[in-house]
């Protein structure tokens, strides 16, 4: 699935929802699940990782939407020429 489709996906399941709850309610449950994807890679679970990674991605995709952003767009736009700041693939900055 691409982000776009993934993006429209979850507009079409959540955005009525989210926009009730809004720009800061939506973002404190982006919050909870990045606490919950953080719990589940310290116990290493794989099952529980991969339903906290799609979560986060889920919540981070339909806060987007709400603020107006096409994430496909943003995504490419920043990273299509390889590290923002570098330039480089695979990346070349000093830590």
């Amino acid at each position: 699935m691409e982000i776009s489709e993934f993006q429209a996906l979850i507009e079409s399941i959540y955005l009525e929802k989210d926009s009730r709850r809004g720009v800061p309610g939506t973002f404190m449950w982006l919050v909870e699940e990045v606490g919950e994807l953080s719990r589940a890679i310290r116990r290493g679970d794989t099952e529980s990782l991969r339903g906290e990674f799609a979560d986060v991605l889920a919540w981070t995709v339909s806060l987007a939407s709400l603020c107006g952003i096409d994430l496909a767009w943003a995504v490419t736009a920043k990273y299509s020429g390889g590290c923002p700041k570098c330039g480089a693939i695979p990346c070349r900055c000093s830590e």
